[in-house]
Formats: structure tokens, C-alpha cells, sequence
């Protein structure tokens, strides 16, 4: 089904200059968005580098001229933290499973004693918010003991607040570390002071331990929701089988994956998963590809078929030569685009970015005029201090770091287990404001199975001659057409002559030389028009609304070969459904105006043009653009990647050739207009994440400062709002994971 998906199946290559080399880091000991920024303009101030830093994925993706990586990972753990080349992706999988479970226990076990310790600092508390209870917090917890209760709560299970925030003031910035660190030790030291002092003043030690607490138990929320949000493609690694059947000396041996080459004889049992990439050679059975192609029913593969690692064999053994193993096969080149899709940055992004970047100095600078106003106003240094805290607390930036990458996670991901492989966030959001949609005819609205109906010879000319000049020159070619041809041939047995000078005309047809016959056109009528062919003979009513393909010999008029496309039976329903979503349609072919006429009306598409060049298609795309549109192209040939290159986001059906798969933004690896109906659904649900996420991330700070400031908001009541409003954003997110498609095909 995905036979020309090699373009996935083999690592890209870099886009950028041949001097520059690609290098992804993984970063450890970032905490909020604030530290991505200071990593990201540490990097980028070194000559020749070019970073960007993900701080939900907690990695860097950078473009350097360096040759050797050593002096990126020095400069990050120059700015206080660490960093380490990625490596395989399933190595590195195992790796971030391995160091977030051991973060997970670590952070649980100090929530724990967090928990256990704050509790009966919150008994006063509770106590005066009972109707009728007049006890003091002395009558409950004397303060000494608040004060051996708060100590471990501040310094240990608080301790990677203040590793966190030494990192990054060593480093010259400062982070979410630096706001919690610096709130809760000026309530603790204050409280700590008065106690010692003996001093007839309200402690605060419950409020500092609170939020301790809190933000821990809103970071372990966090990690265990963020670790959900790479969830399928952890499920695209899994789903290879770590042992393959391999036939070897007449014996058959279970090899583990790593040692399957290629060439080698694989089996593949009843209801087992297909292990490498290969074609079929004996057996009958019916693979389920959903979970590469998000195609729910089984597909029947025989010999000459091909099957495909991570896919569910069903009945039937099947015997295979292994095609594609290890980083070749297409599910591997799928974990790669996919990795690659979520470590990316969306355009929407950028806003919260130069926030980020300033959003630390400046709640330091908010919390500092509030403390110095509230006391010139009330007097009251201690609640000038209440509010600093509340201040310093209640802003923390996670949220706004977490906003967007956490949706182009959870989005890519949930479109790659429906056959959608998205190439880039930016992408996703260029697909998500499409209001036009360009559709090629073969092998996007049609099944792309051409078959020949029949071959009208001209006058004193043999049927098998025409088709002898066309097969021979399409031995060259690989449009569909030409393989058409080239099938009707074989099936009649027809002696080929041998062809020279070959030379394809994209969106016409083909020229080459025949020995005793001269110079051959294969190709359109208006190819054939073109080459100055005389005599050339009009076409029957029967075959008008046929594909042509003419046939000239030495400048003579040889004859037509007529083909038929079917429609695909769920064009039609596709089509309408794009329309629902408000897109507007317009079909574009290089077949004649007969053909074109007979699958637009079969899909339901009013705009159509036919005899369209690849400029041709270039060109409708380019003034659809300037005229303020925003333009999705869809097709799979050859003649379509210029115009997949030219749109806002070009979608590349699956079954299409390589180059058009290289051309486009989006690949539907399922054949099927739904599939696009599909990606823009998805598309356009991920924006809608976003931006609800940056909103509640900006009314949040935008609302809760303000509020700390004043004194309306506790300094508890502050951690508690903080730690949730991480929580709420990554939760949000995951919601994207819900999204089902509308198609049941």
C-alpha cells in the first residue's frame, strides 16, 4: 500500500548549508520556561550556532558549524545545567524511562515528606477557619516546634529549589528556582527570626512549607502528565518485535532485530508483528496497518506484496525477503519525522518566548515595588513581605512554557496513529488556517490504478504497433499512466524495441528513438499538437471522456491508447465533508478536459481545470495566494512537487512518488481524501489547544499578580494556583489524544 514511502524510510537530509552539521540534545535540570530561554541564548550567543530549546520534550535542537559536539554541552552546563548528545531513538527512549522514573520516585518521596510534615503547620489554620474556635496558633503547635517541622520541608524536600536557582544565577539568569527559592525562604527566615526572638509577631512558617508542598505536588502532576504526552510514540517504538523467524542454512532461527539483514527470508506466524520491512514471496494472509496508517480494515498481501515492520499479520503465515531493516524501515523513518515534528516550534510560539525570556526579572522587579509600596502605604513590613512572597510565587512561567509544545505533542503524535506524518509544528499551523484546497486527479481523487479500456489504432495501422512505441518508451517513465501501459503490454506478450535518447517531458509525456521507426512521441493530445503530428485522428464518442494517451512515430500519427481512472469510492463523501469545513475545491489535472469533466462530477467538484502543466499548477496556486487565500495542494506525482513546494502546507499522498513526498509538509500514508479531512481536523483542534492554553496561561499571571500584589491572594492559596495552572495546561493538551476522526472508512 505504501510502496514509494522510501523518502520516509531513510533519514532526511539536513536543509541546511553542506558546512553545517545537525547535533539534538537532551537537557536535564530545566524547570520552567525560563530556563529553555537561557539555554537557548547561551547557545546561540557561540559563533556558528543556531539552537532551539523545547522545554516540554527537554531537549535542544541545534544547527552548527562546530565538528565536534563537546563545546555545546559545556556551554549548557556553564549555564547550570546538563546536556547529552541523543542517540538512537529507541535507546534514547529507554534512557528518558529510566531518568524519569528515578525523578518520579525521587519527587514523590519528597512530596511525601513534604505532605507529612506541612500538615500540622496547617492546623491553626483550619483551626481559626472553624465557626466559634478561638484558639491561637500557640495553643495548637508552639512555635519551636513549627520551626522543626518547617525546617525540613524548606531545605530538603525544598533543596532542588535551591540547587535550581544557584544554577541559574551562576549562570546569569534566573527562573521559576529563583522565584520559589527566594519567596519562601524570605517567609521562612522571617518566621525562623521571630521565633528565636521571641518576638510578638504573626510566623509564617505554614505559608512557606505550603507552597513548597504544593508546587512539588504540581510538579509531580506535571512530569506524570507530561510523560503521557510523548505516549504515542512511545507506542510507534513498541510496536516492532525485538526477535525475528529467520530461515538460515535450511533451519529456521529466531535472530534478535539488531541482526536481520537485508536480503535475509523472514517468517511471519499467525496474529504475530511483521519485524523489518519486505516483500512478500509465499503465503496468503490480511495485515492490520492501522496502527501505521490509521486504516481500520486488514489488507490482503500475497506474493509480490509488500509488508511492513510494526504491522499485525492476521491468519495466514507469510514468507518475505527483508527489504528495509533498522533506521530503513518506513515505521522507524515514521518515529523520526515524528520526534522531529514534536521537537519543533510553532510560529504562535514566539510571543510566549520573548515573554519568557523577561518574565523572571520583571515579577523580581514587580515583587520588590510591591514589598517597598505596601510598606510606605500601611507600614506593615511584615505584610509588605506577605505580598512580595504571594507575588513571587503565584508567577511562575511553566505554564506559559508548557503551552504550546505540549499540544504539538500530544497533536502529532495522535496524527501519526492516524497515518498523518506531519513534518513541522509550523506546518501544523499553516494546515489549521487553509481556506483552499488544490487537488491533483491521479492517485489523490482516483484510485490511481489506470487501466487501458482499449487501443484505437489510425488508418493502415496494427493495434499491437501502438502499443509496442508506447510500452517501450514508458519502460522509462513511472507516472502512472506508464505503468498502465507497460501492465497492458506484458499482459499481451508484445515484443518491445529497444529506445534512445529517452527523455521524459513532465506534464506531456515522453520522447526517445526507435531504430527503423525514427523519433517516438508518447504523450497528451496537446503533446502530440505541440510536436507538429499530422493527421492526427479524433477519438470515438465512446472513449471521449477517457484518458489519451497518443502515439506518433517519425512526426505520423500512429494511434490512442485509451484509459480509465476509477473514482475512489469515498471521494465523493470526502469531498463534501472538506466543503463542510468551509474549504473551498478546485481539482487540477494534466489529463484532458473530457476525463477531468467525468471525475469532477463523480467527486462532487465544481472548479476544475484541465491540461494543466506543472507551472500551470504552480501558477493557480500562486494567484489563489495573492489573492489573500491560504492554499493547501494535494498529489502524488512527479509533476506535483513543484506545486506541493508552492503552497502554504502541500500534502503528499502516501502511495505517491518520492520526490513529492520530499516536496510536501504532510504525508497521508492512509490513500484517502478522508485522511486529509483527518489532518486538517486534527490541525485545526491543536490550534485551538494552543491558544486556549497561552490564554489561560496569560489570564493567569496576567490576573494573579495583580491580586498577590494587593494582598487579596494568600501565599498559599498562591502555590496551590501555580502548581494547578501547570497541571490545567499539560491536562488540557492531553485532552488531543481523545480526537477521533470522523471517517469510518
Amino acid at each position: 500500500m505504501i510502496d514509494c514511502m522510501a523518502a520516509i524510510a531513510e533519514p532526511a537530509p539536513s536543509s541546511v548549508q553542506a558546512q553545517t552539521a545537525h547535533v539534538d540534545l537532551a537537557l536535564e535540570g530545566m524547570t520552567c520556561a525560563a530556563c529553555a530561554a537561557r539555554i537557548e541564548k547561551t547557545l546561540n550567543r557561540m559563533p556558528g550556532v543556531r539552537a532551539r530549546v523545547n522545554f516540554a520534550t527537554e531537549s535542544a535542537s541545534v544547527d552548527t558549524s562546530l565538528d565536534d559536539p563537546a563545546p555545546l554541552i559545556a556551554t549548557v552546563e556553564r549555564a547550570g545545567y546538563k546536556a547529552h548528545v541523543k542517540r538512537d531513538v529507541e535507546l534514547e527512549r529507554r534512557d528518558e524511562e529510566r531518568r524519569r522514573a528515578a525523578g518520579l520516585r525521587a519527587l514523590r518521596a519528597d512530596v511525601a515528606i513534604a505532605i507529612v510534615l506541612t500538615l500540622p503547620l496547617l492546623l491553626p489554620m483550619l483551626a481559626m477557619a472553624v465557626p466559634g474556635a478561638h484558639m491561637s496558633e500557640r495553643d495548637l503547635i508552639p512555635r519551636a516546634w513549627q520551626l522543626v517541622l518547617a525546617t525540613p520541608v524548606q531545605f530538603w524536600s525544598g533543596r532542588r529549589f535551591y540547587v535550581g536557582a544557584w544554577h541559574a544565577l551562576r549562570g546569569g539568569g534566573a527562573n521559576m528556582d529563583v522565584l520559589i527559592a527566594l519567596g519562601t525562604s524570605a517567609a521562612f527566615l522571617f518566621s525562623a527570626v521571630v521565633t528565636l526572638m521571641h518576638a510578638d509577631q504573626h510566623v509564617y512558617f505554614e505559608a512557606g512549607a505550603a507552597v513548597i508542598t504544593l508546587v512539588l505536588l504540581g510538579k509531580w502532576l506535571e512530569t506524570r502528565a507530561r510523560a503521557g504526552t510523548s505516549a504515542a510514540l512511545e507506542g510507534l517504538v513498541r510496536l516492532q518485535p525485538k526477535v525475528a523467524h529467520v530461515e538460515r542454512s535450511g533451519a529456521l532461527l529466531d535472530v534478535p532485530l539488531t541482526d536481520v539483514a537485508l536480503g535475509d527470508r523472514v517468517v511471519v506466524r499467525a496474529g504475530e508483528a511483521i519485524p523489518v520491512d519486505a516483500v512478500v514471496e509465499s503465503g496468503i494472509s490480511s495485515v492490520d496497518e492501522s496502527m501505521l496508517t490509521g486504516e481500520s480494515r486488514p489488507i490482503a498481501k500475497g506474493p509480490g506484496e509488500r509488508i511492513h515492520a510494526g504491522t499485525l499479520n492476521g491468519e495466514g503465515a507469510l514468507h518475505a525477503r527483508a527489504v528495509g531493516v533498522g533506521a530503513s524501515t518506513l515505521l522507524a523513518g515514521i518515529v523520526r519525522l515524528v520526534a522531529a515534528a514534536q521537537g519543533s516550534r510553532a510560529p504562535i510560539q514566539r510571543v510566549a518566548d520573548r515573554v519568557s525570556a523577561v518574565f523572571v526579572p520583571a515579577v523580581l522587579a514587580v515583587a520588590a515595588v510591591t514589598f517597598v509600596a505596601t510598606l510606605l502605604v500601611t507600614g506593615d513590613a511584615v505584610r509588605a513581605l506577605v505580598h512580595a512572597v504571594a507575588v513571587l510565587v503565584i508567577a511562575c512561567p511553566c505554564a506559559l512554557g508548557l503551552a504550546t509544545p505540549t499540544a504539538v505533542i500530544v497533536g502529532t503524535g495522535r496524527a501519526a496513529q492516524l497515518g498523518v506524518l506531519v513534518r513541522d509544528a509550523a506546518a501544523l499551523e499553516r494546515a489549521a488556517a487553509l481556506t483552499d484546497l488544490v487537488l491533483d486527479k491521479t492517485g489523490t481523487i482516483t484510485e490511481g490504478h489506470l487501466e487501458v479500456l482499449a487501443v484505437l489504432p489510425a488508418a493502415g495501422r496494427a493495434s499491437d504497433d501502438v502499443l509496442a512505441l508506447a510500452a517501450a518508451l514508458e519502460r522509462g517513465a513511472h507516472h502512472p499512466l506508464a505503468q498502465a501501459i507497460r501492465s497492458f503490454a506484458d499482459g499481451r506478450s508484445i515484443d518491445l524495441p529497444t529506445v534512445q535518447a529517452f527523455q521524459a517531458v513532465p506534464g506531456k509525456g515522453a520522447r526517445g528513438r526507435v531504430e527503423a521507426r525514427g523519433d517516438v512521441l508518447v504523450g497528451s493530445p496537446g503533446f502530440l499538437a505541440e510536436a507538429g503530428v499530422a493527421d492526427v485522428a479524433p477519438v470515438d464518442q465512446a472513449h471521449a471522456e477517457a484518458t489519451l494517451v497518443g502515439v506518433a512515430a517519425d512526426g505520423a500519427f500512429v494511434g490512442w491508447i485509451a484509459l480509465a481512472d476509477r473514482v475512489r469510492p469515498t471521494s465523493a463523501a470526502a469531498v463534501e465533508r472538506l466543503r463542510s469545513m468551509g474549504m473551498t475545491i478546485t481539482m487540477v489535472t494534466g489529463d484532458h478536459a473530457g476525463a477531468a469533466r467525468r471525475v469532477a462530477g463523480e467527486a462532487g467538484i465544481d472548479a476544475w481545470q484541465a491540461g494543466a502543466l506543472p507551472a500551470d499548477k504552480v501558477a493557480i496556486i500562486a494567484r489563489l495566494r495573492a489573492a489573500g487565500r491560504h492554499v493547501g495542494m494535494v498529489g502524488d506525482g512527479i509533476n506535483d512537487a513543484p506545486a506541493l513546494a508552492a503552497a502554504d502546507v502541500g500534502f503528499a499522498m502516501g502511495t505517491g512518488a518520492d520526490v513529492a513526498v520530499d516536496a510536501a509538509d504532510v504525508t497521508l500514508v492512509r490513500t484517502d481524501l478522508h485522511a486529509l479531512a483527518d489532518a486538517l481536523a486534527l490541525a485545526r483542534a491543536t490550534l485551538r489547544k494552543i491558544r486556549q492554553n497561552l490564554f489561560f496561561a496569560f489570564a493567569y499571571n496576567v490576573l494573579g499578580i495583580p491580586l498577590a500584589a494587593f494582598g487579596w491572594l494568600d501565599p498559599v492559596i498562591a502555590g496551590a494556583a501555580m502548581a494547578a495552572s501547570s497541571v490545567s495546561v499539560v491536562g488540557n493538551a492531553l485532552l488531543l489524544r481523545r480526537f477521533r476522526p470522523r471517517s469510518s472508512t
